[in-house]
C-alpha cells in the first residue's frame, strides 16, 4: 500500500476509535452558517516519510498538487504573505482588503537578521548552511513569532522546520501545531516532500527522511462522514514524482517544474465544507 494512504488511514482511525471531542469547549472556528466547528482530537502525533522510496501523495482523495507547489513557492521562494502574489484563493477568507494576511508565513521568513556570516533571511540561512556547515545542528527556521502574532490574519498552523544532513541525506522535522487532517493533512506532507527535494537539489544532497509532528491532529464533526467515506476506498498505487532535473537553484523553480507522474486518486462524491 502506498505509505502516505497507510499513514492517513491509520491516523484517521486512531483519532475516531480514540481521540477526545472539544464539544464542551468555546472553539474559534466557525461553519459558514455560523455554528461552532467542534472536533474529534489526538495530541501528539508522529509521522515518518522516507522520501528516497516514494512521494507520499495520497490516493483516498486527490491533492491539489499544483496549488500546493504554488502556495509552497509563494512562502518559502516569495516570501509573501499577499494573496496577489499567489495563484489560488485558498487564502481569501483571511486575507483584509489589501490582499495580506499581515506579517504572517512567508513574511517571516523574510526579514533579515544578522549572524557572525552576515545578514540573512531564515531560507538563505538554510541555504547557507546546507552548503557551507552541513554538520550543523541548527538548521531551525520557526514562524511562530510571538512578538507579530497580533499582526498576523491567522496564526502559523505549520510553523517550524528542523533540518539534519546524514551522509548525502537531507532529512528534516516539520513541526505543526493545529492539522485538520481531510482538508490539510495530504497538502501539508506534500508541499514538505516538494520542499526537501528542493532543498536537497540545492545544496548537493538526496532526500531523505520527512518527520511530520503534528500537535492537534484533528477531524472536524462535520468531516466525520466525510473521512468515514474515504476509509472505504482501496489506496491506489503511489505516483511518480518528477522535477525538472535542469533546475539547482532554489530560487529558479516555477510550479512547471514538479509534477506527479500517473496519478490517480479518488473523488469525494461532494464539496468539502471548510471551518474558518
Amino acid at each position: 500500500m502506498n505509505c502516505a494512504d497507510a499513514i492517513f488511514i491509520k491516523t484517521c482511525r486512531s483519532i475516531l476509535e480514540n481521540g477526545v471531542w472539544d464539544r464542551d469547549q468555546a472553539v474559534r472556528p466557525r461553519w459558514e452558517d455560523g455554528s461552532p466547528a467542534h472536533t474529534v482530537k489526538l495530541f501528539g502525533v508522529t509521522n515518518r516519510y522516507d522520501l528516497s522510496s516514494g512521494f507520499p501523495a495520497i490516493t483516498l482523495r486527490r491533492v491539489p498538487f499544483r496549488s500546493c507547489v504554488d502556495e509552497l513557492l509563494w512562502i518559502w521562494q516569495k516570501k509573501s504573505s499577499n494573496i496577489r502574489d499567489l495563484g489560488s484563493h485558498i487564502w481569501d477568507a483571511w486575507a483584509d482588503e489589501d490582499g495580506s494576511i499581515g506579517k504572517a508565513y512567508g513574511y517571516q521568513l523574510g526579514v533579515r537578521h544578522r549572524y557572525r556570516e552576515g545578514d540573512f533571511d531564515q531560507v538563505d540561512r538554510l541555504l547557507y548552511d546546507l552548503i557551507h556547515n552541513p554538520a550543523s545542528r541548527r538548521m531551525v527556521t520557526n514562524i511562530f513569532n510571538h512578538a507579530d502574532l497580533h499582526e498576523m490574519r491567522l496564526y502559523p498552523c505549520a510553523y517550524s522546520l528542523t533540518v539534519n544532513v546524514s551522509g548525502n541525506r537531507l532529512n528534516a522535522i516539520l513541526n505543526q501545531r493545529s492539522q485538520d487532517m481531510l482538508v490539510a493533512s495530504g497538502w501539508n506532507v506534500c508541499q514538505y516532500a516538494v520542499l526537501c527535494h528542493m532543498l536537497a537539489r540545492a545544496s548537493g544532497l538526496v532526500p531523505g527522511e520527512l518527520l511530520h509532528v503534528i500537535a492537534d491532529a484533528h477531524i472536524y464533526d462535520r468531516h466525520v462522514p466525510l473521512v468515514e467515506k474515504l476509509l472505504q476506498k482501496e489506496p491506489l498505487p503511489a505516483p511518480g514524482f518528477w522535477m525538472n532535473p535542469d533546475k539547482k537553484d532554489f530560487y529558479s523553480f516555477t510550479p512547471d517544474d514538479f509534477k506527479l507522474t500517473g496519478y490517480e486518486a479518488h473523488k469525494l462524491p461532494e464539496k468539502i465544507p471548510v471551518a474558518v
